[in-house]
């Protein structure tokens, strides 16, 4: 027989929503038992291994670097960039209640936690033609997204002392239980034991993560007649596999909404020391890297170039013939501009050495470079282009890159450069141009010269692959987190925040992010949990 324990609120998921959840809930005067199914050294979920980017609307950083932003200029860049459908009101009810709410609830609040951010916002998905983020936005938390669930989860276990907050473990929820039309429970499994565990609480939190770390979630929903690669890597948590969500829409009337629209990465390549199978890294392509083929031949007409529309890139590369591309570069372009996102590739600010940081910045970052060059087997280094061509079949045991056609399309590119950068006319030269015009990603991006430019070598290529994120879709939730049926109704005693929500709504970012909209999407939806199950329990006693 399983044995019983009891909690006001009972979370499932310790990742950031799920700690921000128990929290605030905790500090309301409640009683949490907070399962998670990792270990306890990884608590935190993703966000735990993330870099820690936030698309913050109207900060005093903004401010002080002379960025007019306004909530009203930042929802006329998420809908239009978003493409969210005007009709699906619960998403565009929290899109709006994210650009009006990220600078108190987000940004004021983790300040007041003790966490701080780079002095500097970066401007990331501009969009294509202008029509992404028309302004910098992206915060960077100074400690990167490690340093957000140390310390949040450390207030969480100081604000649960006596007793008023249980975590377990190693422990998957099965199935959610009712009595009557309410939730009031759960059963959780000891993974170690195999021991099941009847959880009752008066309200259910979900907090579980999305879809996306499983391929078989993210092939069946994989947009219709949209391409699909053959193979790719996962950047999401394995654990985020949508059982539950399923559970919910199955048995007790929930509705996953959007269930097609993700946020993955064009750019990813194995872990080298693999957390989980297919376990992918996602880099930050180099902005000067030329975007190649299978074949070694530039992808065109348009060249693919990051910081302006990943949701494009991503359908550029899934068209290709072979699951996989190259980026074509040297070692200047590689320094300056190569970097790889979360905490574990990026020690100057995950452990704030901000000496260190400033001087990489400034200098270069040889000790990553050199550090892939060893580890990945898809990072490959030549002092020749015929040299690097023969590296680069060995790698996918093929003929397919021909030496003499990987010359022609770099003589091709380089030639540009023949009467001076003024008389250049090339897009991907033009998009460098342009983001060089802000100073922090003048910072991070190479001036515009040709890949044989004297001193620039060795030449570096890097096989690439599409790799799965996040869920931009979930369950339909009110402005109170609350789970919506297929009425529109709340279903009584459940909430649900976080990925595991689509950030609110079941899908308030559309079919884009502007980049950085996840972290804070899970402290919005988990606050506003909280605050109505505090106002719940403050009716109650009234």
């Amino acid at each position: 027989m399983a044995s019983t324990r009891s909690a006001d609120v009972l979370v499932a998921g310790g990742g950031l929503a799920g700690i921000v959840t128990a929290l605030e809930t905790l500090r309301a005067g409640l009683s949490v038992a907070l399962v998670d199914r990792d270990t306890e050294e990884r608590f935190g979920g993703l966000a735990r291994w993330a870099f820690g980017g936030m698309a913050l609307v109207g900060t005093p950083l903004q401010a002080r670097m002379k960025i007019p932003d306004t909530p009203e200029v930042a929802l006329r860049d998420w809908l239009r960039f978003g493409e969210v459908d005007p009709a699906d009101h619960w998403s565009m009810a929290w899109a709006r209640h994210y650009v009006e709410r990220s600078r108190p609830e987000v940004y004021d609040w983790l300040v007041g936690e003790g966490l701080r951010f780079l002095p500097a916002v970066n401007w990331v998905e501009r969009g294509r033609y202008g029509e992404g983020n028309s302004l910098p936005r992206y915060h960077i938390v100074w400690g990167t997204a490690r340093e957000l669930v140390l310390r949040l989860g450390e207030a969480m276990r100081r604000a649960g002392a006596g007793g008023r907050l249980t975590l377990l473990h190693r422990h998957r929820i099965t199935a959610l239980e009712r009595d009557g039309a309410r939730v009031v429970g759960a059963i959780a499994v000891d993974e170690a034991s195999g021991a099941e565990l009847r959880l009752r609480a008066d309200a259910v939190v979900l907090a579980m993560g999305g879809l996306n770390g499983s391929h078989d979630e993210v092939r069946r929903n994989w947009p219709r007649g949209g391409p699909m690669p053959a193979r790719m890597l996962n950047g999401a948590h394995p654990f985020a596999d949508g059982r539950l969500h399923r559970h919910v829409a199955e048995t007790l009337g929930g509705v996953i909404v959007n269930a097609g629209e993700m946020w993955n990465y064009a750019a990813g390549f194995p872990h080298p020391f693999p957390h989980f199978e297919g376990h992918g890294l996602s880099t930050i392509p180099c902005k000067s890297a030329l975007w190649l083929d299978h074949r070694g031949e530039r992808i065109g007409p348009e060249p693919l170039v990051t910081g302006f529309d990943t949701h494009w890139l991503c359908q550029r590369v899934a068209e290709q013939e072979r699951p996989w591309t190259w980026h074509l570069l040297n070692w200047r372009i590689a320094r300056k501009e190569f970097a790889i996102s979360g905490a574990e590739h990026n020690p100057r600010i995950r452990d704030r050495q901000f000496v260190r940081f400033v001087l990489e910045t400034l200098f270069g970052n040889d000790r990553l470079v050199r550090q892939m060059q060893r580890e990945s087997a898809d990072f490959l280094v030549d002092h020749t282009l015929a040299g690097l061509a023969a590296k680069m079949n060995a790698l996918t045991c093929s003929h397919d890159i021909d030496p003499a056609r990987l010359e022609a399309t770099v003589d091709a590119f380089d030639a540009q450069f023949a009467n001076g950068i003024a008389l250049t006319n090339d897009d991907q030269i033009r998009r460098i141009q342009h983001a060089r015009q802000w100073r922090p990603d003048r910072l991070r991006t190479c001036a515009p010269k040709p890949l044989r430019a004297p001193g620039a070598g060795p030449f570096i290529a890097i096989r690439m692959q599409l790799i799965t994120r996040k869920s931009l879709g979930g369950l339909r939730t009110d402005l109170s987190s609350r789970v919506l049926d297929g009425n529109g109704e709340p279903v009584p005693g459940l909430y649900c925040v976080g990925e595991a929500a689509g950030f609110g709504g079941g899908g308030a970012n559309g079919r884009r992010s502007l980049e950085g909209t996840f972290l804070p999407g899970c402290i919005l939806t988990a606050r506003a949990a909280a605050r109505e199950l505090a106002g719940k329990t403050r009716r109650s006693h009234g």
